[in-house]
């Protein structure tokens, strides 16, 4: 009938959505196991990045696909992901922190230990090798947490670090993850609220 009048009641839950309000990031060697629960305290060997940037953490995705498309057709009727990488990218701020320091030029914690003047001395290597490492990056909004663990990643891209007056000195980093034995490249341990049932209404 023309004077029928229809509503749609548009779901929303506002607790299922997310601001990355705070959070942090921890590395550890290769092999060190996933914290179980995104709500304890990472233990050793899993050591912090301390202060990250307000820009927060990025989830990166960089996929590529490869669609095949039949003779006569006009739309492909199959496609394959051809490359499927997963990144992180933050700002550490802490520079001077030991951890930050290994992961920036490459170096194992022991070669950072000051000498008996309190003097730090290394090198940058003009040939650097792999660095992979295990990481651990935490998103918290209130009573929500997103875990994100990477069993094995490694900073591939490094920002020009200014020195300035004005401006927090920090190392920008971008961790590109790879795949662990079993194929996987970032493991997700979350506690979120649960998305009610829907009931139509």
């Amino acid at each position: 009938m023309s004077g029928d009048t229809f509503m749609v009641n548009i779901t929303r839950s506002s607790d299922l959505a997310l601001v990355g309000a705070t959070g942090g990031a921890w590395v550890a060697p290769v092999g060190t196991t996933a914290p179980a629960d995104p709500r304890n305290q990472p233990a050793s060997p899993w050591e912090p990045l301390g202060a990250i940037s307000d820009d927060g953490l990025t989830y990166g995705f960089d996929e590529d696909s490869q669609e095949f498309t039949p003779w006569g057709l006009t739309s492909p009727f199959r496609t394959q992901i051809t490359k499927s990488v997963r990144t992180f990218g933050l700002t550490v701020w802490e520079t001077s922190r030991v951890a930050v320091q290994s992961l920036q030029y490459r170096l194992d914690a022991a070669d950072l230990v000051p000498d008996g003047d309190g003097l730090t001395k290394y090198a940058e290597t003009a040939s650097p090798v792999p660095d992979r490492r295990a990481f651990w990056f935490l998103v918290i909004d209130g009573d929500a947490y997103k875990g994100f663990y990477v069993p094995q990643g490694e900073i591939n891209d490094r920002s020009d670090v200014t020195f300035k007056q004005d401006e927090m000195s920090g190392y920008e980093w971008t961790i590109t993850t790879y795949p662990d034995e079993s194929g996987n490249t970032v493991y997700h341990v979350d506690k979120i609220p649960v998305t009610p049932a829907y009931s139509g209404s």
